[in-house]
C-alpha cells in the first residue's frame, strides 16, 4: 500500500480566470478502486491530466506510482493487435494476457486482426487487459462504458471488480455500484472522498443536502427575526440615547441622581443592539457555509405534440444488410402513442441502422416499414463531432426558441460563460446536453434518441429520467445504462 498525496493543488488553464481546483488537499490510496464522480465540466479529465504530469499547477502531487491512462491511443489501427498490446507492455507472459483475456471474455485470435477491425468494446477489453499488465502502475480510467453495450459493461464492471488500484471515471451508476470502494466527487466548493459505491455516497449526498436545506430555512426565519428585534432595540436605543443627551435637569427634574439612570439605561440599550447585531451575523456566516455543495437539479419541462392516430410506426420482418454482412434480421415492432421503446442488443445488432431506418435515411432493407402521414420527428444522434460555433447561432439554425434553449441548458448545469464559448471546444458530456435540449425545444410526435446519455453526467441523468417519466412523451431510444433503461422502457425490442 502507498497514498497519492495532493497538497494545496490550485490549476487554472491559461487565459482563464476561473480556478478549476482552488487550494485542494486529500490522499488516495493506492489498493482503492476508486469512482471518480462529478458533473460535466467540473475538472474530471483535468485532473487526471494533472496527476499525468501534463499540465503545470501550483502545489503538489506526488506518489510512489506511475500514472497510466485509459485509453490508451493507437495511433496504427493497422497494426496486428499483439503488437498493440506490445506496445503498451513489454514486458509480460504469454500467460498473464492469456488470463487477462479470458477474465474479459475476448478470444485469443482477436489478437492477430488488425487494432483497426476490432469493434469498439473488443478494444477497450484489450486495452484494459493491456494496461493491468503494466506493474507498479495506477490506472486512470476515463468513461471506458461510453463504447459498451450493456453485457460488455457487466463483463468489465465483473473484470475491474477483481482489480485494485485505479480511478474509474464514469456516469453508469450500476457499473459503479459493482466495482468501486470508494467514491472521490468534485463537487460545487470542494472535493470529497467516501467509503462505499455509488448509491451509498448518492444517500449520503442527499441526506446532507435535506439537512442543509432544512437548516438553511430555519437560519432564514432566524435572520429575519433577528433583523425585525435588532430594529426595535436599535430604535430603543436611540431614544435612550437622546433622552441622555437632551435632559435638562434644571427644567424637568431636580434629582441628581436622573443623568446616571438614563445613562446607564442608554448603555444597556446599545449593548443589547450590538449584541443582537453580532448574533446576526453569526447566523448570516453559517447560512452562507451552507447549500455550496448543494446541486441545482432543476424540472425540466418537455411540450408534447399529440399525434392524429395512435399507432405512430410499424415494422415488419425488417432485415438490414450492408453488402453480404447481414446487421438485423426479421425486426418487427409498433410504436404507439405514449410508448417509451428501447432497442436493446449488443453493439453491431443494427441499432443505429434501425433508428436511421425510421428517420427516413436510405438504409438498405427488407421487409415493411410504415411511418405515420406528417410524423414530425426530433433526432438526437450518438455523433456530436459537427457541432461547432455559437450557441445562439446553433438554435437559430434549427429554428427553436433561444431563450428556452438558454434556460434548458442552464438547468443541465451551463454555466453564463459558457454561453460565451464555441460549442467545438466543449466536453463531451456538454456537447450531448446541446443535442438534448434542443430536441426538449423542438414541439415534435416521436422522440428518437441514440445513445442520448454517453458522457452525460449521473445528475443530468436523474433530470432526464424525472422528466420522461412526468411528461410522458412518445420514445424510442438506444442507451447501455442500465439503470436508465429499467426506469424508462415500457417496451423493449431485443434485436
Amino acid at each position: 500500500m502507498s497514498l497519492i498525496n495532493i497538497n494545496n493543488l490550485t490549476f487554472a488553464y491559461p487565459g482563464s480566470y476561473d480556478n478549476i481546483f482552488e487550494n485542494v488537499s486529500f490522499q488516495i490510496d493506492t489498493n482503492w478502486k476508486l469512482g471518480f464522480t462529478g458533473r460535466n465540466g467540473r475538472g474530471k479529465t483535468t485532473f487526471l491530466n494533472l496527476l499525468l504530469g501534463k499540465y503545470e499547477y501550483n502545489g503538489s502531487i506526488s506518489a510512489s506510482v506511475l500514472f497510466e491512462y485509459f485509453p490508451f491511443e493507437i495511433v496504427d489501427k493497422k497494426m496486428k493487435t499483439i503488437n498493440a498490446v506490445n506496445s503498451i507492455c513489454s514486458d509480460y507472459k504469454g500467460w498473464e494476457l492469456l488470463r487477462e483475456l479470458s477474465l474479459m471474455q475476448v478470444s485469443e485470435d482477436v489478437m492477430y486482426r488488425p487494432f483497426g477491425t476490432l469493434s469498439n468494446g473488443e478494444q477497450t477489453k484489450v486495452l484494459l487487459a493491456a494496461l493491468f499488465l503494466r506493474e507498479n502502475s495506477f490506472l486512470l480510467i476515463d468513461e471506458p462504458t461510453n463504447h459498451l453495450d450493456i453485457y460488455g459493461r457487466k463483463i468489465v464492471s465483473e473484470y475491474l471488480k477483481s482489480k485494485s488500484g485505479f480511478i474509474l471515471v464514469s456516469h453508469d451508476r450500476c457499473f459503479l455500484d459493482e466495482c468501486v470502494d470508494h467514491i472521490l466527487s468534485i463537487n460545487k466548493s470542494n472535493i470529497e472522498i467516501e467509503r462505499g459505491n455509488f448509491s451509498s455516497w448518492f444517500i449520503n449526498k442527499d441526506r446532507r443536502d435535506k439537512f442543509e436545506l432544512a437548516e438553511n430555512e430555519k437560519l432564514k426565519k432566524e435572520v429575519k427575526r433577528l433583523r425585525e428585534t435588532a430594529r426595535e432595540k436599535a430604535l430603543w436605543s436611540n431614544t435612550a440615547e437622546s433622552r441622555k443627551i437632551g435632559f435638562d435637569p434644571r427644567k424637568t427634574e431636580k434629582s441628581l441622581n436622573r443623568r446616571a439612570f438614563e445613562g446607564a439605561k442608554s448603555k444597556k440599550a446599545m449593548k443589547c443592539s450590538k449584541a443582537l447585531e453580532k448574533r446576526q451575523e453569526t447566523a448570516v456566516e453559517e447560512k452562507s457555509k451552507l447549500l455550496k455543495n448543494l446541486e441545482a437539479a432543476e424540472e425540466l419541462k418537455l411540450s408534447r405534440l399529440p399525434y392524429h392516430t395512435s399507432q405512430l410506426v410499424f415494422l415488419d420482418k425488417v432485415s438490414i444488410s450492408y453488402g453480404d454482412n447481414t446487421v438485423c434480421g426479421k425486426v418487427s415492432f409498433v410504436i404507439n402513442e405514449g410508448d417509451r421503446v428501447l432497442l436493446s442488443g449488443r453493439n453491431g445488432s443494427g441499432k443505429s441502422s434501425i433508428i436511421k431506418l425510421i428517420c427516413g435515411q436510405d438504409i438498405p432493407h427488407t421487409g415493411e416499414i410504415k411511418i405515420g402521414s406528417g410524423l414530425q420527428i426530433s433526432y438526437v444522434s450518438q455523433d456530436t463531432s459537427y457541432l461547432k460555433g455559437d450557441l445562439s447561432d446553433f438554435a437559430k439554425e434549427y429554428h427553436i426558441d433561444v431563450s428556452l434553449f438558454m434556460a434548458i441548458l442552464r438547468k443541465l448545469d451551463f454555466s453564463r460563460i459558457q454561453f460565451e464559448k464555441d460549442i467545438g471546444n466543449f466536453s463531451g458530456g456538454q456537447k450531448k446536453k446541446v443535442l438534448i435540449a434542443k430536441s426538449l425545444c423542438e414541439k415534435k410526435h416521436l422522440l428518437i434518441w441514440d445513445e442520448p446519455l454517453n458522457y452525460i453526467d449521473v445528475i443530468s441523468r436523474i433530470q432526464i429520467e424525472n422528466l420522461l417519466l412526468e411528461y410522458k412523451p412518445t420514445i424510442l431510444f438506444a442507451e447501455h445504462d442500465r439503470a436508465f433503461c429499467e426506469n424508462i422502457a415500457t417496451k423493449t425490442v431485443n434485436l
